[in-house]
C-alpha cells in the first residue's frame, strides 16, 4: 500500500515538474506560437509585440505638428442667424442693436486649427492632408525638438485629400520611408503618430481592421481601416508598420464612432506626392466613360460567370474611348494586361497612366473579346443633370413609358434617343415591387432592343403569362441594371 502511495506521489510530482518546465519554456521563448517552425518577422507576426518603444522613439523624430490660421471673413457668427430684431418691433432697440453689433458682423476673425504631418525629405518636404492646410493664411510646422518653421504649400490634391508642404531648415531632417500598402494584411499590427486634440506626438497602436473601405469621400476611396486610435489633430500623420515604414496617411474618423479610423494607402499616395513635388499639381488619365461594377443581375443577364470586369454605362462623345470605338454595355476586363475587377480599380489604373500614352484595353462585346488602343487624355470632371419629366404615354406591367425624343434627350443630357423612359410607376404594381423608378430608361427586354413605345408593347405582348421578363435598364446617374418581372 505504501509502495503504491509513493508511486502515485512520484507521478504527481513528475507532472508538476513537467508543467513548470513547459511554463518556463513559454516564458523564455516569448509565448506559444501555433505556427511552429515558420520563420516570423516583426512585420508578419500578428501577436502583440513586446514593446512599441523603440519604433515610437525613432519614428516620432520625423513626425511634425502643423498649426494653421485661417481668416474667416464677416465674422459675428453669434448674431448672423437673427432674421429679425430679437427685441421685437421696437425701432429704438433695433437701432441700438444695429449700431452695437454692426462692427462685429463686418470684422474678420482668425480661426486656428491643428493637424499632423511627416517628413519625407531631408530638405524639408512634409506630407499632410489637404484639409489640414486648405485656405490657410499661415502654416507653422513644429518639429519634434519644438523648433518652429513657417511652411509654404508646394502642391495639393483635393481628390485624395493629400498635400505637400515645405519648410527651410538649417540642417538635415530625419525622414520616414514609404512601405508597400499592397502587402498589408487585415489583423496586422500598426502604429499611428500624431497630435490628437493638440496633444503633441501621441502614439497609438492597433491592428488593420479592413482594407479597401469606401467612405464616400471622393472618386479614389480605397481606405485602410484601423482601430489604432485616431482623433481630430491626427489628420496627416503616418500609419506605420512594425518596420517603421509609412503604409498609410491618417485622414478620417467616423463621427460619433470609437476605435475606427481611416488612412490613405501609401501606394495610392506615392504617385500623387511625386507629382506634387515635381510640378505642384496632379494630372490624371481619362478615357471618357461612365462605368459601374457588375451586379449579380447584370452578370446573369449577360452570362458572365465570374462577374469579372467593369460595365461601361456611358461613352462621352469626342473623348478617347469614343474615338477608339468603345461603346456602352462593353465590359472592360483589362488595361495594359492588368486585370480589372472593379470600377474603383479601373479608375485608379487609368488615372496613373500618363496623359498622351496609349493604353491597350480589352473588353467583351456580345460574348467576344475586343482590343482597343485608347490614347489617354487629361481627366475632366463631368456632371449629369436630369430635371424634367416627359409626358406620360403608355402603361404596361404597372409602369407608364414614353418615347425619348430629341427634346427629351437634350433635357436629360442623353447621348441618343434609344429606349423608352419610365414616366410613372403604380404603387401596387409588380413594377413597383421590382424596384422601377421614374426616369428609368428601358433599353432591352429579354435581349431585344427597345427603341419606341411600340417596341416596348410588342416585346411585352410576346411574353407568355407566368414567364419572366428581363428588362435591361439605365438609371440616370447610377448606370445599368437588370430588373426581373413575372408576367
Amino acid at each position: 500500500m505504501n509502495s503504491f502511495l509513493n508511486k502515485s506521489l512520484f507521478e504527481k510530482r513528475k507532472i508538476v515538474f513537467l508543467a513548470a518546465l513547459f511554463a518556463m519554456f513559454i516564458i523564455g521563448t516569448g509565448g506559444f506560437h501555433p505556427a511552429a517552425g515558420v520563420a516570423a518577422t516583426p512585420d508578419t507576426m500578428f501577436s502583440p509585440p513586446e514593446s512599441f518603444s523603440d519604433l515610437a522613439e525613432t519614428a516620432s523624430r520625423a513626425v511634425v505638428n502643423i498649426r494653421t490660421v485661417k481668416t474667416i471673413k464677416g465674422g459675428g457668427h453669434v448674431f448672423r442667424h437673427f432674421q429679425k430684431n430679437p427685441f421685437g418691433d421696437d425701432d429704438r432697440m433695433r437701432d441700438f442693436f444695429d449700431r452695437f453689433f454692426d462692427d462685429n458682423q463686418n470684422r474678420n476673425f482668425k480661426q486656428r486649427s491643428l493637424g499632423s504631418g511627416f517628413i519625407i525629405d531631408k530638405d524639408g518636404y512634409i506630407v499632410t492632408n489637404n484639409h489640414v492646410i486648405d485656405n490657410a493664411d499661415e502654416i507653422v510646422v513644429i518639429l519634434n525638438n519644438e523648433k518652429e518653421f513657417d511652411a509654404k504649400i508646394v502642391g495639393r490634391d483635393k481628390n485624395t485629400d493629400l498635400a505637400l508642404i515645405k519648410i527651410d531648415p538649417h540642417h538635415k531632417l530625419p525622414v520616414l520611408e514609404f512601405g508597400d500598402s499592397d502587402t498589408l494584411k487585415v489583423g496586422q499590427w500598426v502604429m499611428a503618430i500624431g497630435n490628437p486634440f493638440g496633444l503633441e506626438h501621441t502614439v497609438t497602436a492597433g491592428i488593420v481592421s479592413a482594407k479597401g473601405r469606401v467612405i464616400g469621400s471622393g472618386p479614389y476611396d480605397d481606405f485602410i481601416q484601423t482601430d489604432a486610435s485616431i482623433n481630430p489633430g491626427n489628420s496627416g500623420g503616418p500609419l506605420l508598420n512594425m518596420k517603421g515604414e509609412v503604409i498609410g496617411i491618417n485622414t478620417a474618423i467616423v463621427a460619433g464612432g470609437q476605435g475606427i479610423g481611416f488612412a490613405i494607402p501609401v501606394n495610392l499616395a506615392k504617385n500623387v506626392i511625386g507629382q506634387l513635388k515635381t510640378s505642384g499639381e496632379v494630372t490624371r488619365g481619362w478615357i471618357g466613360v461612365g462605368i459601374q461594377d457588375i451586379s449579380d443581375e447584370v452578370a446573369e443577364y449577360y452570362g458572365i460567370k465570374d462577374k469579372k470586369g467593369v460595365l461601361v454605362t456611358e461613352v462621352f462623345p469626342g473623348d478617347p474611348a469614343d474615338s477608339a470605338g468603345i461603346k456602352p454595355k462593353d465590359i472592360i476586363v483589362s488595361v495594359n494586361g492588368k486585370a480589372v475587377d472593379s470600377a474603383r480599380k479601373l479608375t485608379g489604373i487609368i488615372a496613373d497612366i500618363s496623359v498622351g500614352d496609349t493604353a491597350k484595353i480589352d473588353a467583351i462585346r456580345n460574348g467576344k473579346t475586343k482590343t482597343f488602343n485608347v490614347k489617354i487624355a487629361k481627366r475632366e470632371e463631368t456632371k449629369i443633370s436630369a430635371k424634367s419629366v416627359p409626358k406620360e404615354n403608355k402603361q404596361q406591367l404597372g409602369i407608364r413609358v414614353a418615347d425619348i425624343t430629341a427634346e427629351t434627350a437634350s433635357r436629360f443630357n442623353l447621348k441618343d434617343t434609344k429606349g423608352v423612359m419610365v414616366t410613372g410607376v403604380d404603387a401596387e404594381s409588380k413594377a413597383a415591387e421590382a424596384g422601377f423608378q421614374i426616369h428609368d430608361i428601358i433599353l432591352e427586354i429579354n435581349h431585344r432592343n427597345i427603341s419606341s413605345v411600340g417596341d416596348f408593347d410588342k416585346a411585352i405582348k410576346d411574353v407568355s403569362e407566368g414567364k419572366t421578363i428581363n428588362l435591361f435598364v439605365r438609371r440616370l446617374n447610377r448606370g445599368f441594371l437588370v430588373i426581373k418581372i413575372t408576367k
